[in-house]
């Protein structure tokens, strides 16, 4: 018997908001609560602005990153 987690990202009224702003502006920032899919919003942006825009994306919580 096999297992499997099937993960469905949640549709967010402000993506198409951030990839207008990502087109239009050098930087956009994610801010909002703990555990709000902030993380999970940035990387499904990633995957869709890597073949026409060059990107770097930053986590605040991660020590190097706020150095």
């Amino acid at each position: 018997m096999s297992h499997f987690i099937m993960i469905r990202i949640i549709p967010r009224f402000i993506e198409p908001f951030l990839l207008k702003s990502l087109k239009n502006v050098p930087v956009v920032t994610l801010l909002g609560p703990r555990q709000a899919g902030k993380t999970a919003l940035a990387q499904n942006l990633v995957q869709k602005i890597g073949n026409w825009k060059p990107f770097e994306y930053l986590d605040l919580e991660n020590k190097i990153d706020l150095a």
